[in-house]
């Protein structure tokens, strides 16, 4: 499993380094490239394969401990390990299905936020934003889906078109049905609501480019969580 360990364990891109790292990791063990009761890569020597810094890594780490994917053992012959016995996925996430809702969400909301961005908004709406913005940012692990959903409708609404937020809203429909199916991680928020953060300020700028630029990389980071717990 040489090989295969070299293709899953490659650098992931820095911008959702947490989030790709959880994917790397989840797909090594359900592919068995690290089978049920074998030991993960050292610590240092994962990090230096994926290209993240070894907090990265153990945020990742403790996120499949977690959820019930690894083990930690102390001493000698300690390590992280991979259970003999794995959580079950959702039933309901073909990867076809995954990969549809993921394209036409990631079409449709970076297309918003670059229109967005290009429009002239008005007092109203840039407070709408704003306030948005603050909510997702201050949301409970509870009430954080929601908030998060309302935020991104905001951003479709600033489009100006009725049919846009309308295509927004039924595909976030579909894109929350796959996060149900999948933990909250906390590391993933706060970077979430960094990324947010830098959209809603691409798009109050002015700047088309930044705000499609911004929108992809966090689109690709629950993508990339998505398919980690759920293919």
């Amino acid at each position: 499993m040489e090989h295969a360990q070299e293709a899953l364990f490659r650098p992931v891109r820095a911008g959702n380094a947490f989030e790709e790292t959880v994917e790397r990791l989840m797909q090594a063990i359900k592919l068995g490239v690290v089978a049920p009761g074998e030991r993960l890569p050292a610590e240092r020597e994962l990090a230096t394969k994926l290209g993240v810094s070894r907090v990265t890594l153990r945020e990742a780490i403790r996120t499949l401990q977690e959820n019930g994917f690894v083990e930690s053992r102390r001493g000698r012959y300690g390590g992280t390990f991979v259970n003999l016995e794995l959580p079950r996925g959702s039933a309901v996430t073909e990867f076809g299905d995954i990969r549809d809702a993921l394209t036409l969400r990631k079409v449709l909301e970076t297309g918003a936020a670059e229109c967005a961005a290009g429009r002239t908004l008005g007092p109203t709406e840039r407070r709408g934003l704003r306030s948005r913005l603050a909510e997702c940012s201050e949301a409970s692990l509870e009430d954080y889906r929601r908030k998060d959903s309302r935020l991104h409708l905001a951003i479709a609404e600033a489009t100006g078109s009725a049919s846009l937020t309308a295509a927004v809203a039924e595909s976030r429909m579909r894109v929350n049905e796959l996060l149900d199916g999948i933990p909250l991680l906390e590391p993933n928020l706060a970077h979430s609501n960094d990324q947010h953060a830098h959209i809603i300020a691409s798009i109050l700028d002015g700047d088309p480019v930044a705000a499609r630029q911004a929108m992809a990389e966090h689109l690709d980071g629950t993508a990339a969580l998505l398919r980690g717990f759920l293919t």
